[in-house]
């Protein structure tokens, strides 16, 4: 009996132990991945274009799918009019005008793919390139904290009228629509004033807002910009992208939950390349102190940098850190893995370590893999207090030095990648490169 009751307990300690690590990293009993997301939109084509959208789009007005829809120049839906998708509609952005898709602050846009049947904003070009045409721009009037609690977009745009491009109000509930099953490839136009547009800008966007299963890929800029503004993202993937996945500011409230981020060394900015950039402002003389910082909850994240040769890759420069966390930012990650990095986090050098900021920065139950150092600040090479500090037993973090191969379930798969982390892989260690050669 006794040896029965020990194996017993031996196998409950297996099961919850493998249980808690499998919860680590993106989740589902089957990849959610499969279907509705694209790894390689350079080889698909799509029909030409039967209808143009262009200038304001001021009543309420249906895509459908039996069309093809081109984005000539700056398109912007206003007058609180509703633009509804249908599922499997394609929308081409135009290469020779950079076309764009602005919903202004009062509109709304319902774009509702199904998982076999998503909506797709892509280039209309026959070889396709990223930053080929503009991007996607949704506006509501949630609060941002800048003085005034109103603010403009500033990438270029040119409105009919400058209403059109305005974001913020005091509504937090505010919905600016739906996003459910919708792919934006090739996007990030560059300006000469303004930099490259993101995939996906969402600009005082308000709880009632609804973004769960969007995917960003091959953009030139940034692929997900969320500009103050209260939001909720679910099973949002980021890939291959030049710049941020995403990218916080302006006192953004947001969860991001069981969400994926995918880098690559060969084609990420060396100006901007992290999983996660968080900010409160651009400047802090604009901010008004009165009102919230940019507050991120990020749950069961995935971020990952595919390399072919990580240590050679970290030593030429190609590889930056995961996430960025600048002053004055409440930030909380749980349950998540970050992958390939170097290092795994830089903190600004303005944060002071001290026991107030240290809370409102945690790592909580976070697999750190193949990261060369785990978290730092900014201009410092010593990390001992920082290491100390989520290193301890409270924090749960966890650390290893696995391949992708032993990491993941299938990195590799080309069309269908499975990213959700293998069981029973875990090995704790602090270090990445051994300095130290065996001794025969």
């Amino acid at each position: 009996m006794k040896n029965f009751i020990t194996t017993a307990l031996i196998f409950l300690l297996a099961i919850s132990n493998s249980i808690a690590q499998q919860e680590k990293g993106i989740i589902g009993y089957d990849n959610w991945l499969d279907s509705w997301t694209e790894f390689r939109p350079s080889r698909v084509n799509y029909e030409e274009a039967t209808q143009i959208l262009s200038g304001n789009i001021s009543q309420n007005t249906t895509l459908t799918k039996r069309n093809t829809y081109l984005l000539l120049g700056d398109v912007f839906v206003t007058n609180n009019a509703t633009l509804i998708i249908e599922p499997g509609t394609v929308i081409l952005g135009d290469f020779k005008t950079k076309g764009s898709l602005t919903i202004s602050k009062g509109s709304k846009i319902i774009a509702e793919g199904t998982q076999t049947d998503p909506i797709i904003f892509t280039s209309n070009k026959s070889v396709k390139k990223p930053g080929d045409w503009g991007g996607l721009f949704i506006l509501g009037n949630a609060p941002i904290n800048t003085y005034g609690n109103e603010a403009s977009l500033n990438y270029g745009l040119k409105p009919s009228n400058f209403e059109s491009i305005g974001y913020g109000g005091e509504n937090i509930e505010s919905n600016s629509g739906i996003l459910k099953y919708v792919r934006i490839e090739f996007a990030g136009k560059k300006t000469k004033a303004f930099g490259n547009f993101s995939g996906l800008t969402l600009a005082g966007v308000g709880r009632q807002t609804v973004v769960y299963n969007v995917m960003v890929s091959y953009c030139e800029g940034s692929a997900y910009n969320i500009l103050g503004g209260d939001i909720v993202l679910v099973k949002i993937v980021s890939y291959k992208n030049n710049q941020n996945d995403y990218q916080f500011n302006y006192g953004a409230q947001c969860n991001i939950i069981n969400s994926l981020a995918v880098r690559n060394p060969y084609i990420s900015s060396p100006e901007g390349s992290r999983c996660m950039y968080i900010k409160s402002y651009d400047n802090k003389e604009a901010s008004d102190p009165l009102k919230n910082s940019t507050y991120v909850n990020a749950e069961n994240l995935t971020l990952v940098n595919l390399s072919e040769d990580l240590e050679s890759d970290i030593n030429v420069g190609l590889v930056k850190e995961a996430i960025y966390i600048g002053n004055d930012v409440s930030f909380i990650i749980d349950k998540s893995v970050i992958s390939g990095f170097s290092p795994a986090v830089i903190l600004d050098n303005t944060i002071k370590l001290n026991d107030a900021n240290l809370r409102k920065i945690q790592f909580v139950r976070t697999y750190f893999n193949n990261c060369n150092g785990n978290i730092f600040r900014k201009g410092f090479s010593n990390n001992d207090d920082l290491e100390s500090w989520y290193g301890s037993r409270a924090f749960n973090n966890l650390y290893s030095k696995g391949p992708d191969s032993e990491t993941f379930i299938d990195s590799k798969d080309s069309k269908y990648p499975d990213f959700r982390l293998k069981v029973n892989r875990i090995i704790a260690s602090n270090d990445y490169f051994d300095d130290d050669e065996d001794d025969d």
